[in-house]
């Protein structure tokens, strides 16, 4: 397989918009060498979720798809039942809130005051026993071609976005195939995976043949929300953390990190892989990529 230098970056249903006026803010500074400066940071805005008249967080986020982020931080939170019906998802930007309304009563007062706060940042939380939610997980048997895993790769770094605009910031892509679909950012790589787990839950779309990426680190949180999605395989340009390999392996997740022009380590799932590529053929990552790997 021989890659082409040029990138086609249409076809997202949903893609960074770094341009958008609310989500950086042009700043002044001083450089090393005593030089003015003036670059684009990551704007932070408090967004609070109820879940009927309970409320649950205060999450720190750059303010874009607020509607999805509550819904997929409930969902992957295990506040929404499988099943439970929801009525209504209010967004008010004054008072920066998001009110998810549900058929069901809201019991989570108990579980507030004992959680378990992970490497996440932030509202990376997950409450008592973080394995609870995978029980009876069964993830679906497909097939990864490393074909797709490298145009992936290709399409995605390549795509214009808040990370090569301003940096300080995650995304995480929902796939199918050699399709990147769905591209959400955020200051934290939860809060990114979590639009995505919204937006496919407010638009029905089936989980066993999608693959999910990040540019964040593996960790045991990225692996249990992928797993609780029922998305079979994750896979990211930085590394990984010991829990998070054991429990994708203990779940049957694929897991593929360090995915990088033509390089990736399989630490999980390898029987997943089936490896039509010769990485030969594929280039390395270009030097504003590396660069801006060294920053993460």
């Amino acid at each position: 397989m021989q890659l082409s230098e040029e990138i086609d970056l249409t076809g997202y249903l949903i893609a960074p918009d770094p341009c958008a006026a609310r989500l950086t803010r042009v700043v002044e500074g001083m450089d090393h060498a005593g030089r003015r400066a003036t670059i684009s940071v990551v704007e932070e805005r408090p967004l609070t979720i109820f879940l009927n008249a309970q409320e649950i967080v205060t999450a720190m986020t750059i303010g874009d798809y607020p509607e999805y982020l509550a819904l997929g931080f409930l969902r992957n939170q295990g506040m929404l039942a499988e099943g439970e019906r929801v009525l209504g998802v209010d967004y008010d930007e004054e008072l920066e809130t998001v009110v998810v309304r549900t058929d069901g009563r809201t019991t989570y007062e108990e579980k507030l005051k004992k959680k378990t706060r992970t490497s996440g940042c932030a509202v990376g939380t997950v409450f008592g026993d973080m394995m609870e939610g995978l029980e009876g997980v069964t993830l679906p048997e497909v097939e990864v071609r490393t074909s797709q895993l490298y145009a992936l790769a290709a399409k995605i770094n390549r795509t214009p976005s808040l990370y090569l605009e301003a940096g300080a910031i995650h995304g995480t892509v929902l796939c199918q195939g050699a399709l990147p679909l769905v591209y959400m950012e955020d200051v934290g790589r939860h809060n990114a995976v979590d639009k995505i787990a919204g937006w496919m839950l407010s638009e029905g779309v089936s989980a066993g043949d999608k693959l999910l990426y990040t540019t964040g680190r593996l960790t045991s949180e990225m692996v249990i929300k992928t797993a609780m999605m029922g998305i079979p395989v994750l896979a990211s340009r930085s590394g990984f953390t010991a829990w998070g390999v054991e429990i994708a392996q203990a779940v049957g997740l694929t897991l593929i990190g360090r995915l990088r022009g033509r390089r990736f380590v399989c630490l999980s799932g390898e029987e997943r892989l089936v490896r039509d590529a010769d990485p030969e053929s594929v280039g390395e990552e270009d030097s504003k990529h590396r660069r801006k790997s060294a920053r993460e």
